[in-house]
């Protein structure tokens, strides 16, 4: 039987081409687009989909918000259990050829306006930015409307669409990489090869004090457990609230990693546990 990835669709976003890239020679998939990343990853969680495929974090940009809020409070019963660095070029794309002045409105995804800012600035400083639940759905708008309108997507959607990419590779730095991590349910042993990584939030600090934060990741830096990534995101229960994201090398079945999550949960209200994983 076929295993049924969802992924951020329609047709035509860098997901889809990731999920492509992403996917072992020979290995049978469904392919599931989803309107948005919350119904990719919930899709798992409801038992629709047996994976999702979805952005995690961007070079550029930095996280995937969405992705991370939906892990942290919306779907409690998955697990990330592996990820896929994937290069993003990103193109303008527009219904027929006209000049970049002619352009009066920008439409994509926020991460992708948000990596092509730069461009935007110096060749679109009077063009509205207009924000989309995808790239491949900017491309669709920008086809179905005869407005001097145009989007920031994949080459690829360009043709799907029955559109032309007006210039290719219009993101700020070429060195432009989106981390996707594949999400599956609760309980699902990973696969793959290469060092592990162990991906956590935690929240509410049990006692504030100057301090207290710094004293939590000290239960890793006193273990030499090295941290590859710390972001913080409001907790959504009053301003001054916030939970703590964080990635580590190692599994959490080494020991030392293991004392140190038990550490932190000793100083943090809520610790959960996204996923432990090999890179490879």
């Amino acid at each position: 039987m076929s295993a049924r990835i969802a992924y951020l669709g329609p047709s035509g976003t860098f997901t889809e081409d990731a999920l492509r890239k992403a996917i072992r020679n020979g290995e049978d998939i469904d392919p599931l687009p989803a309107g948005t990343i919350y119904d990719a990853i919930l899709a798992v969680e409801r038992g629709d989909a047996d994976r999702a495929l979805v952005p995690f974090e961007n070079s550029i940009e930095g996280a995937v918000r969405s992705t991370l809020d939906t892990l942290a409070l919306e779907a409690e019963a998955v697990t990330i259990v592996g990820e896929f660095d994937y290069p993003i070029r990103i193109s303008l794309i527009t219904r027929n050829e006209l000049p970049l002045a002619e352009v009066t409105a920008i439409l994509s995804h926020p991460q992708a306006s948000a990596q092509c800012a730069a461009f935007i600035r110096s060749e679109l400083p009077n063009a509205e930015v207009r924000a989309t639940a995808s790239t491949a759905e900017a491309v669709r708008t920008v086809s179905d409307t005869e407005q001097p309108w145009a989007a920031l997507g994949a080459h690829a959607a360009a043709g799907l669409y029955d559109c032309i990419a007006l210039r290719d590779g219009v993101e700020d730095s070429h060195d432009n990489v989106t981390r996707f991590v594949w999400i599956a349910p609760q309980g699902t042993e990973p696969r793959g090869e290469g060092p592990w990584k162990t991906s956590l939030v935690f929240s509410e600090l049990g006692e504030d004090h100057p301090g207290a934060l710094v004293e939590a990741l000290l239960e890793f830096s006193q273990r030499q457990i090295n941290l590859t990534r710390i972001e913080s995101r409001p907790l959504r229960q009053g301003l001054g609230r916030y939970m703590f994201f964080i990635d580590l090398e190692g599994s959490v079945a080494d020991p030392l990693v293991e004392e140190a999550v038990e550490g932190l949960r000793g100083k943090a209200e809520s610790v959960r546990l996204l996923g432990s994983y090999p890179t490879g």
